[in-house]
Order: C-alpha cells, then structure tokens, then sequence
C-alpha cells in the first residue's frame, strides 16, 4: 500500500484531536494521547506498532537527549524505553516499556519513573524494558505486520539493508526480530510521524514562542555587552547563560559566532577568536525550551556603529528578508516566498557591484563537465529558511503543500563576501572579465558576512515574527549596543512557566 496515501489521514486525525489544546508550559498527556491515536488510527490493519526511544548515553556523565519522534509520541524522556502498540480487531492496546526502579541506579542517573507509574502518567500498560524482545517476539507469532519507528539508517523503510551509513542500534534490533520472524513484514513509519509534526498544535506554537521569546532576549543582552578586544566565546557564554537562565534548556544547536573573517562562515562554531575594531560579528543562537528549538541570527558592528560598507550589505540582506515577509500568508507556497528574496539579494549584489548583473551566470564547470552557475551564489550558498519545532530543521506541512495556519518556519537571507572569493572563481578564459569587474568590490567589503534569521508562525491574517524582540533595524541596534548594563533581570513568566512544567 502506498504509504503517501495515509498521510494526509493522518493529519486530519490529529487537527480534529487537537482543537482545543490550552497553552501551557508543556505539552499535556491528553495531546500525546491524540497523536499516538492518530498514527494507529492510520496504519493499514491490525498489526504492532513498535516506537523505540534513544538508547542510555555511552557513559553517564553524557548528557542524554531522547529521540524526537519518540519524544513526539509518549513525552518520555528517560532513556532504554520504548513503546508498543497492538491492534487486533479493531482493539488497540498500548504499553511503554522503561527501566524498573532501582536505587542503586539511581544514585547515578536520578529518579526513574519506573513500571508503576506509567499508568498514571500516560495511561498506557507499563512494562520492564527487559521484556521488550520477548513481548515483541510473541505478538508477532500471532502475525500480522510490524510497523517500527526508530533511528534507521536508510528512509526508504526498515527492511532496506542499510548502505549509506552505519547500522544503527535501532537497526540491529530490527534485525533480529527478522532474523527470527522471517515472514513478518517490517514497514519504516517514522514518515507518517513527520507527517503529524508537521502540524504544530496550539500547545506546540505556545513552546515555539517561548523558545523565540528567550533567543530574543538572549540576543538583546549581549547587545549591551559586544566590544573590541571582547572573545567570541564570550558573547556565546552570556547568551547561553541567559538560555537557562531564562527557562530554556540550553541551546537548540551549537551557537555560531563568527566575527571578521570567522563571520562568512556559514556553520562557524569554534568561537574562539578576539574581535576587532571595524568587524561584523555575525551570530546565530537560539535556546531550547521544553523540546521545541527556535533559531535566530543577528549581525552587528562589533564597535557597535555600522560602517558605509558594513550598512550596504546589511541592508541587502534585511530588504531581501522583508521581501519574502511581504509574500508570507496562507496559501503561497515557500517557493514564492524564497523567490522574492533571492531577486532582490541579486539586485543588491548587482548594485554593490559585487556580481557583474542580477542573472549573471560564471563558468564553475571542470575539465571534463562544462557547467554556468549564477553569480549571486558565490555570495549566498544557502536556502532562505526551513521549518522549526522539535528539531531545529523540522518539518512542516508547508514542505510539500502551501503555507497554513500554524506554520513555523524561518526567513535566513544572507550575505557572505569571503576574501578569497576572486581567487575561487576557477581561472578559465570566460571567467577573466568577471574577476576583473568585481575584484575592487571584492576587497572593499571582504571579510563582511551578514545573515538576519528570524521565526515565523502563519495565521489567519498573515504571520507572526515571534522572534521581533531581537533588534534587527540599523539604527535599533545601535541604540541598543550602546546601553552598557550587568545581566537583565530574569523574564519571571518564562521562568514561572519553566518551574511549573517540573514534577
């Protein structure tokens, strides 16, 4: 059967399980309920559904992070469970199995839930984790098909021998079971579960905005504190202390701050450089608050005042942002949205003479392929944005359909003018001239690396920018880096909110 069929069934089974979700400082059980009722309600027949959890760290002192569909489906966050779920004649039947209390363990590892208080939490039967081969083992004597929910190496589904990378322990466990259970079919579902989370609830956007609303503030702070001579470092310290500070977890990926050269570096997070007087400093950083990850990027003059060149890229990149905001309502499809964007990023490039005109092509083919590739990608080598939620790059229902109510997703243009950017340009007679034109560009604002990454949620009368706290105009910013203050005080709603999501 084909799988892409049940998705949109899915979707429609969750939205009406959902409706009335309250805000909250967490997801509530009922919601985990609805989503795993969603998914069985979808699969094709009677069979077991086996959903398995991120397993315990390789030494204890690691910090552990549980899986993302797993963690979608149950909210469990202790490590070694996983969960299954049977249906047979229309009865489903769930259990989630988890580490048995024991003290001793738990001098190491903290208090576990443990068997007997799985049925209170979450409503399902609770079982000992070291039951889970055996259990499995005979509910699939009974027959029928198991559909697995895990990480896999390969998504093309779990009974493709894995090839691209390492098998993983998911995948291991799923080959055992068909070593002994031969005629069991095995079907990968985990696409069915990011078909769910594709659509965010109303207790979902509620995180989101708590996540953005912390990143902002984070990113408002070390404004007050960005100087010459200041490390990098420094500046990733103090927003991921005003993070937990603030309730979040911690940051939702590595923090990237990048100054000088280091900022046209797209994925720059060694952080370790001293900044310079008349430098950019370009920094993405955003927190994670109760599982959900925002993702935000401000760049501003390290002196706090923006310099001739410094302002001529800068509004580059924020016209081009404003552009895309400007399609951003329900129905467009992203495509729109990133096309906006990226003409007048060209124009821009054009403009600051930069790319020799906006559908300029270059020739980057080999010896042995000829190729053209535009212009404006040797400045702007990434997309305009991606969908947020569990995972920093979620997914959303706007991937493959239009924008909905309820969309998250950023809006990331960017600008990068690496010093070196004559010399990559490979040295065949076509491309002479082009070298030639934008070399004076080139050094004049070399080093220059400028990206504004906001968070967006699409509602029934266009978008909200959650992430608008974060000053993003010139002038805000430069109001702002020039207040020099100690820590601000803690945002009490986030923490009161953070405190009561807590046993």
């Amino acid at each position: 059967m084909d799988r892409s069929l049940l998705r949109p069934r899915v979707a429609l089974c969750l939205a009406a399980a959902l409706l009335a979700v309250p805000l909250a400082a967490q997801v509530a059980q009922p919601e985990y309920a609805a989503r795993r009722a969603a998914l069985a309600a979808a699969l094709p027949g009677d069979g077991v559904l086996l959903v398995l959890g991120a397993p315990e760290p390789k030494e204890n002192f690691q910090n552990f992070w549980q899986a993302e569909n797993f963690r979608y489906l149950t909210g469990f966050l202790e490590p070694g469970a996983a969960m299954v779920i049977v249906r047979r004649n229309g009865v489903t039947r769930g259990m989630l199995f988890v580490e048995p209390k024991d003290a001793a363990a738990e001098v190491w590892t903290g208090e576990r839930l443990g068997v007997a208080g799985v049925g209170p939490l979450t409503g399902m039967e609770g079982r000992a984790a070291g039951t889970l081969t055996a259990v499995v083992d005979s509910l699939l004597a009974l027959g029928g098909p198991l559909f697995a929910v895990g990480d896999f190496s390969v998504g093309s589904g779990a009974d493709v021998p894995g090839t691209l990378k390492p098998r993983t322990t998911d995948d291991q466990f799923l080959d055992a079971l068909k070593t002994k259970h031969k005629n069991v079919k095995v079907d990968d579902v985990n696409a069915d579960v990011m078909t769910l989370r594709g659509r965010k609830s109303a207790g979902e956007l509620a995180l989101l905005r708590s996540a953005a609303r912390v990143s902002a503030a984070a990113h408002r702070e070390v404004l007050h504190a960005i100087a010459p001579g200041m490390a990098e470092f420094e500046v990733q310290a103090l927003a991921e202390y005003t993070f937990r500070r603030n309730g979040a977890d911690g940051p939702s990926y590595g923090s990237i701050v990048g100054s000088g050269p280091n900022s046209t570096t797209l994925h720059y997070n060694k952080d370790d450089r001293f900044m310079r007087d008349g430098e950019m400093l370009n920094m993405d950083m955003a927190a994670y608050y109760a599982g959900y990850s925002a993702d935000l990027t401000r760049t501003v003059p390290v002196n706090g005042k923006f310099g001739a060149e410094q302002r001529d890229v800068y509004t580059v990149v924020l016209d081009a942002q404003r552009a895309a905001e400007r399609q951003v309502k329900i129905g467009v499809s992203f495509r729109q949205v990133n096309d906006s964007a990226v003409v007048v990023l060209k124009n821009g490039l054009a403009r600051l003479g930069l790319i020799e005109s906006s559908d300029a092509t270059y020739d980057c083919g080999t010896a042995d392929r000829a190729a053209r590739c535009p212009q404006y990608r040797l400045y702007y080598m990434h997309g305009l944005g991606h969908p947020i939620g569990l995972d920093v790059h979620d997914v959303d229902v706007s991937d493959t359909a239009a924008l909905a109510a309820g969309s998250a997703f950023t809006i990331e243009p960017g600008v990068y003018v690496r010093a070196n950017t004559v010399e990559i340009i490979p040295d065949t007679p076509a491309n002479a001239a082009l070298k030639r034109k934008i070399a004076d560009a080139v050094r004049r604002y070399a080093n220059i690396g400028v990206r504004i990454e906001d968070d967006y949620i699409v509602t029934a009368t266009g978008f909200d920018r959650i992430t608008a706290d974060a000053p993003r105009e010139i002038e805000e910013i430069e109001r702002e880096m020039a207040k020099k203050s100690g820590p601000a005080p803690r945002d009490a709603a986030q923490v009161e909110a953070y405190k009561k999501s807590k046993p």
